[in-house]
């Protein structure tokens, strides 16, 4: 009887470990998290969860942009400012200041759809910071219609640098009051599509 069990635990205790190998090898990084920064702009949170996620999976240090003049809290002030923004080539000065920028490889970019455009601030980081021979890998959070040229203008910002397939979901939608939605199920979701993305971008196995 006792050696029974003995045969047991140890069957037990190495079905244990292959599981436990095979799930460590099913998120193994390609990448290292020391020289992996992930900026985002939020302003519902949304994009600040899919950046956790990706966190999570590639490690990484997290870095939320924030201005110097914040703006407005009023949903169509906001706009409004935006758009006279992209009209003038407006860059608002950052509060956020990153050390040491040069010893990233991969820099995560992640921002939600303005006026289907990359939102000023983003603009502000690409061109204030050096990002030649880095690996931009851009993420996106939009209230349905999408990406807008965003992706496009961060290639045009980003001249000297590969850019990754970007990854891109959808968040809230505040102009109908719809504010953080990445939890739940659609975390759950998300959590997948974004491994999924990272997989196929080759940033883990």
């Amino acid at each position: 009887m006792t050696q029974m069990l003995l045969m047991l635990t140890l069957l037990s205790c190495v079905y244990s470990s292959t599981e436990s190998v095979e799930s460590d090898t099913t998120t193994q990084l390609t990448i290292d998290p020391n020289k992996t920064l992930i900026v985002y702009l939020s302003r519902t949170n949304n994009t600040k969860a899919i950046a956790e996620i990706i966190q999570k999976n590639v490690g990484g240090k997290l870095v939320q942009l924030e201005l110097q003049t914040p703006y407005p809290e009023d949903y169509k002030a906001i706009v409004a400012q935006v758009v006279q923004e992209n009209e003038n080539g407006f860059l608002p000065p950052l509060k956020t200041k990153i050390d040491s920028i040069e010893k990233y490889d991969i820099v995560f970019v992640g921002f939600p759809t303005w006026d289907m455009k990359l939102p000023p601030p983003i603009k502000s980081f690409l061109k204030q910071y050096d990002l030649s021979g880095k690996t931009i890998v851009p993420f996106n959070t939009n209230a349905g219609y999408g990406i807008g040229s965003s992706f496009t203008k961060v290639k045009e910002l980003c001249p000297n640098s590969t850019i990754a397939e970007g990854f891109s979901t959808k968040g809230g939608v505040e102009r109908d009051g719809i504010f953080f939605v990445i939890e739940g199920e659609k975390e759950k979701q998300a959590n997948q599509e974004i491994k999924n993305w990272l997989k196929k971008i080759k940033m883990i196995k």
